[in-house]
């Protein structure tokens, strides 16, 4: 698209970046190469520079990073930001080098000495010094062979040797539908491999990620501390996941038409007789997805009134109003927006229309929910709670998946529903695409009991052995 040149070009471009406080800032000059016709398609917000130690563009990984998103009709920058982020960390490793520029295509015969090699060896040794994770390692390590086959493949160069060595074999599987799958995968020996380790205590639920349910006590304590903080916002946005088991990325992205309705149509709830809002989500309805899925959460009737009285509040009408001024007459403006009047998450249509006034530099992922309750909720909990308490916002809705498990549990011990039934209405809530994920909700409760009942048993036993050495053993000589 662009390539570096001098101020002296007369279609130079001059790019300022700041370098903080007291210091000047650092300028490069630039200019396009692609004609009007072409620059039209390549037309990106957030698009992620890869910056060498003297904050200039480094060529090979902005190119890198463009190609692949060539091949992307809905990209998501924020993965883009990630391989740019591993890139930069092996450039800089590279720019600690002699002869960077020769090192990076220097591949003798001696495999220690290949940069893949070397690269591999220097990711080991932040491991061991504990100034890196074993994951950000791999990932790092799996971001630069993806860098070396592309330039192969497009000819940049021919190695003398090879980058690495490769290893295939066939891996089974099971999908979703429970058909056998063979996949061929291909290992390299400059791979980091990662060793799973499972804390059987640490009561998580494997979901999307590891996921802690909270307690009932918790589920009350956050709460109580968000209102104690005055975020009202924070309040209702996690009060939402809690009702429905929406993500953050769904509960950010609820857009004001959504509560708007004066006559609303309820149904009756999967759980109860209670009555639900059944609000669809995913691609066309404004309200984000994972992997844009598509469905319906079913909404409290009460939690809907009070968004509704929320939306129509003078609080939200100010934050709007901030929001409108910066980016004009919106004709779907969110629910939820910070103070500032900026979303608290981007919907990934919005961030897929470019926009050539667009000013920030990072994609707005719910990071002001985190830093809220890493800076306010959790301190207020441990002050007057418990000291080693934790969560994630993401928790909630593993904390959602328990309480209905609970709910519906109770009534198949009464005998109104069955077992079946449960497993249904719990996999339908929580947007599962296999009963496999459903069952570690159905089965979390009696796991974590056995494995408590277990070490305590063992405990015992092991004490009483304990005890039978102290009385029966000499240790003076």
């Amino acid at each position: 698209m662009s390539e570096v040149t001098t101020a002296e070009d007369p279609r130079a471009i001059t790019r300022s970046i700041k370098q903080g406080n007291g210091h000047p800032a650092f300028n490069y000059y630039y200019r396009f190469v692609l004609d009007n016709q072409a620059e039209q398609d390549f037309n990106y917000n957030l698009f992620p520079v890869v910056l060498d130690r003297n904050a200039v563009p480094w060529s090979l990984g902005c190119l890198y990073i463009l190609t692949q998103l060539e091949a992307e009709t809905t990209p998501v920058m924020a993965t883009y930001q990630s391989k740019a982020d591993d890139l930069a960390a092996f450039k800089e490793w590279l720019d600690t080098q002699d002869n960077p520029d020769v090192l990076l295509f220097h591949f003798p015969k001696l495999k220690l000495r290949r940069p893949t090699y070397r690269y591999r060896g220097y990711l080991k040794k932040l491991i061991e010094a504990r100034e890196l994770s074993p994951t950000t390692a791999k990932r790092r390590m799996g971001a630069v062979v993806s860098f070396y086959q592309w330039l192969i493949t497009n000819n940049y160069f021919h190695p003398e040797y090879p980058p690495w060595e490769e290893t295939q074999y066939q891996l089974g599987f099971k999908t979703t539908e429970g058909r056998e799958v063979l996949k061929k995968v291909v290992s390299t020996d400059v791979s980091i491999r990662v060793a799973k380790s499972e804390d059987p205590y640490a009561g998580t639920i494997q979901d999307g990620g590891k996921l802690r349910p909270l307690s009932g006590k918790e589920q009350v304590r956050i709460l109580e501390a968000t209102v104690a903080k005055g975020n009202t916002e924070c309040y209702l946005i996690q009060l939402f996941i809690l009702a429905t088991g929406a993500r953050i990325q769904t509960a950010c992205t609820l857009r004001l038409r959504h509560f708007l309705n004066q006559n609303p149509e309820f149904s009756k709830s999967l759980t109860g007789d209670e009555k639900v809002y059944k609000l669809k989500a995913g691609p066309g309805t404004g309200i984000d997805t994972k992997n844009n899925k598509t469905g319906v959460l079913q909404v409290p009737c009460s939690l809907y009134e009070l968004l509704r009285t929320y939306a129509l509040s003078r609080r939200a009408e100010v934050r709007r109003s901030r929001f409108m001024a910066k980016q004009g007459d919106h004709s779907d403006p969110y629910l939820f927006l910070t103070q500032q009047g900026t979303p608290y998450y981007t919907s990934k249509a919005e961030t897929l229309r470019f926009n050539p006034d667009f000013d920030r530099h990072h994609h707005k992922g719910g990071q002001p929910v985190r830093q809220f309750l890493k800076d306010h909720v959790i301190p207020y909990v441990r002050e007057r709670h418990n000291k080693q308490f934790h969560y994630r916002i993401h928790d909630l809705r593993a904390s959602f998946g328990m309480n209905i498990t609970e709910l519906l549990t109770a009534q198949v011990q009464s005998g109104a529903i069955t077992l079946n039934k449960m497993r249904m209405i719990v996999k339908d809530l929580m947007w599962h695409e296999s009963f496999a994920t459903t069952d570690l909700y159905l089965n979390y409760r009696s796991q974590m009991d056995a494995i408590y009942e277990a070490v305590n048993g063992y405990g015992e036993q092991l004490q009483r052995w304990i005890d039978q050495a102290n009385k029966g053993m000499a240790f003076d000589e």
